[in-house]
């Protein structure tokens, strides 16, 4: 179903290490959000768990997903999440059911 794309992922900072990702996603912010097919970009932190945060992404299309993953500051990301947290990300479609819309769950990359 073509449509919005959401994005969470779920990072949990190695240890020493919170300060360097908090860093990190919050001079993403910006740029995430500057982009033309993003629709949200926020970071949520667990408040169980301070070195447990959510990234909130919604993007217009999938063509506006590929373009993000295209930007230099996503690349910057790739090339030191793995550094710095332990990290799982889904990418979602909105699926209709009975009227209501519903979650589909994919796993992928992010």
């Amino acid at each position: 179903m073509p449509g919005n794309i959401k994005i969470m992922a779920i990072l949990t900072a190695h240890a020493g290490k919170k300060d360097e990702l908090e860093a990190l996603l919050s001079d993403m912010a910006p740029h995430c959000r500057a982009e033309s097919g993003n629709l949200r970009w926020d970071i949520w932190r667990d408040p169980s768990n301070e070195n447990t945060y959510v990234l909130d992404e919604l993007y217009v299309d999938m063509d506006a997903v590929d373009a993000h993953r295209a930007t230099s500051h996503f690349k910057a990301y790739l090339d030191r999440i793995n550094d710095l947290a332990q990290r799982t990300s889904l990418v979602l479609n909105a699926v209709e059911v009975i009227g209501f819309r519903m979650v589909e769950l994919a796993v992928g990359p992010h």
